[in-house]
């Protein structure tokens, strides 16, 4: 049995009644171009589905970006930091 159809648990009659309703709700003439715009979304998702897969592989199969070397920040003596002006003795 196929693998899709074990999937969702549905047997064939399942299916032929699914089938049945959409053919009731959509007529046999809308059917072609349902089928054809659900393929094309399939279509379409798997293919999105393998470009993720693909850029995760390269993304891991990458060496990781180097760092950039890091600037050590200038340090002021304590007597320039002091705030500048008139001191009033306490």
């Amino acid at each position: 049995m196929n693998s899709t159809l074990l999937a969702f648990a549905l047997g064939w009659g399942e299916i032929v009644l699914i089938l049945v309703v959409v053919l009731l709700l959509f007529g046999a003439k809308k059917l072609p171009e349902l089928a054809k715009g659900l393929g094309q979304g399939i279509k379409e998702f798997k293919k999105a589905t393998r470009d993720v897969q693909d850029d995760l592989q390269r993304a891991i199969e990458d060496d990781p970006p180097r760092e950039a070397p890091r600037r050590v920040a200038e340090t002021k003596p304590a007597a320039e930091s002091a705030p500048s002006g008139p001191s009033t003795p306490a």
